[in-house]
């Protein structure tokens, strides 16, 4: 008998939200992704005790100031790291750009231009890799940038339907709305303590984007992400992709039983809606006070896990 998540997986590619070699190996989903929040946990893990100390032995042995060292170990941590995770997937890699750096178009643009770069010296193409950058309207336009050259951006932390609007105008590639924390913020606000499936607020966000894009046509993939639990993936079967964590995608491996899609692309309506204005995005982001929140709770969460992570390899350097 069939279980949810090979079910779900005829319908929806199944990306772990993980770096743990062991739940990819075992779940074997198609993409993966890594960021300062996973790789502080790798750094207790024996699985990647050699990538940490190859790295930190070269960037000691580059001809840098100790602050520049300590970003170029982090840089070469990150990439080493995809470079496994790349060995056990079919699909992408995302690579996460320094939080710190959401609202600078430019130093976006030449931190991911570096990554790829290292990526190419492990013989990895820019083909296999996703650079994940926050969706401010700076992420969004170094994505813009970046997708002309041919590298391929995941834009994270998408809380409003105007962040995902300029994300498909922009020719991004991949979103990844984040449907758990839409929740939580609602649950606090609401003082309710639960919400149906069909009413949760982060699924009918997704839901949202996901008919918007197909309906005119916009090949940016939407990937739900940030799961609290099993019913808000199952409401989203049918979408493009969803990054799951190890335990929810271990309980949907014992569910038995078959998914049904919920998702499917409405009539397709060749007349695109004005393109987002800077001053109209901003407007339409602002009005959406959950949005707005939990955006700048996401880059300075990201951004404290970065630097935990510079002062960890400060001190190995």
């Amino acid at each position: 008998m069939t279980n949810n998540l090979y079910s779900l997986s005829n319908f929806t590619k199944i990306v772990a939200d993980t770096g743990d070699i062991s739940a990819l190996r075992k779940y074997r989903p198609e993409d993966a992704t890594t960021n300062p929040t996973i790789i502080l946990k790798a750094l207790d893990n024996p699985e990647y005790e050699n990538i940490i100390k190859e790295s930190v032995k070269w960037a000691k042995s580059v001809s840098l100031n100790q602050e520049k060292k300590v970003k170029a170990a982090a840089d070469k941590i990150a990439v080493s790291m995809g470079v496994k995770l790349a060995e056990l997937i079919p699909g992408r890699v995302s690579t996460e750009i320094d939080a710190r750096l959401s609202f600078d178009t430019e130093r976006s643009v030449e931190k991911a231009r570096k990554l790829i770069s290292l990526y190419n010296e492990f013989g990895i193409d820019k083909n296999r890799v996703l650079i994940k950058l926050a969706a401010t309207w700076q992420g969004i336009k170094a994505a813009e940038t970046l997708e002309k050259e041919g590298i391929n951006c995941n834009l994270t932390l998408i809380f409003s339907f105007a962040q995902a609007r300029a994300c498909a105008e922009a020719g991004v590639y991949l979103i990844s709305p984040f449907v758990g924390r839409i929740l939580d913020w609602h649950l606090m606000h609401n003082k309710a303590s639960t919400f149906h499936p069909d009413d949760d607020p982060g699924v009918i966000s997704v839901r949202e984007i996901y008919n918007f894009y197909k309906e005119f046509g916009f090949p940016t993939i939407v990937m739900g992400a940030s799961f609290r639990n099993v019913q808000q993936i199952k409401a989203l079967a049918g979408c493009d992709r969803l990054t799951i964590s190890p335990p929810l995608l271990e309980e949907l491996s014992r569910i038995e039983g078959s998914v049904e899609r919920n998702l499917f692309p409405p009539r397709f309506n060749p007349d695109k809606p004005e393109k987002l204005t800077y001053e109209k995005f901003s407007w339409e982001h602002n009005q959406n006070p959950m949005a707005v929140e939990k955006l700048s709770e996401g880059i300075r969460n990201f951004a404290k896990d970065q630097e935990k992570l510079d002062r960890v390899l400060y001190d190995l350097i």
